[in-house]
């Protein structure tokens, strides 16, 4: 079998037949494919997780909730190195929810820990409809229930591992960023001056700006002749 060497050789060593070649410092040790660990249920639990907590204050209840989410670190130390939820855990001083919030969290962890692509949760979370209304919190963003707040917290969480993944380049994040201080006012040009100020405290977004039903937060302001979200970029102009 011929091996062509594209680069210089700078350094050589004679092996005796059947030894190992010794590790490069600084690269990570290969794993063969049949050895990587994937999530699946039967995985055991390890003695260490790593974990974020958040603090969830909503209007229907004078205490705070906070949901925390322990991931499980999948072939350490390796180029298959993967950083995925375990189990997640929610507290409040309130016990009027606990039973349900229990269930709630038991049943996330067990989809964690059946293993593939857990994400669609983040979605279903955040579709659930309080029939006594939501609220907003703030800076704008609507609220449908508590359930679509924790929804919001573990796709922030899976947004922090890498998990789930921005849907506004660099380009997309700089130009609507410029657009809302435009709006705003901080580059001399005040177009919503004298507009009602939106719900919620310490918007970031130009008063009077209507609620955005992909994004669910008061941003959609008239951008070049266009109706258009400065939060997510949804335009009904495409």
């Amino acid at each position: 079998m011929t091996v062509k060497i594209g680069s210089k050789i700078v350094s050589y060593k004679v092996l005796q037949q059947g030894a190992t070649p010794e590790p490069v410092a600084g690269e990570r040790e290969a794993v063969p494919a049949s050895n990587v660990v994937h999530m699946h249920e039967a995985f055991q639990r390890p003695e260490r997780l790593v974990g974020s907590t958040y603090k969830v204050k909503t209007p229907m209840s004078e205490h705070a909730l906070y949901i925390t989410v322990n991931d499980v670190i999948l072939n350490e130390g390796t180029e298959h190195e993967l950083r995925r939820p375990f189990e997640v855990f929610i507290n409040s001083k309130n016990m009027e929810h606990f039973q349900w919030v229990v269930a709630l969290t038991r049943l996330i962890s067990a989809v964690f820990r059946k293993g593939g692509d857990a994400t669609f949760l983040v979605e279903e979370l955040k579709a659930v409809f309080d029939p006594r209304g939501g609220y907003f919190k703030k800076g704008g963003v609507f609220m449908p229930s508590i359930v679509a707040e924790i929804g919001y917290a573990i796709e922030d969480h899976m947004k922090h591992i890498g998990l789930i993944e921005s849907k506004l380049d660099d380009h997309q994040r700089k130009f609507i960023e410029e657009k809302r201080r435009e709006i705003m006012g901080e580059t001399g040009n005040p177009d919503s001056a004298g507009a009602e100020p939106t719900e919620g405290e310490d918007s970031p977004f130009p008063p009077g700006a209507s609620l955005c039903y992909k994004c669910n937060t008061r941003a959609v302001v008239l951008l070049d002749g266009c109706m258009t979200c400065l939060n997510c970029a949804d335009s009904k102009c495409g």
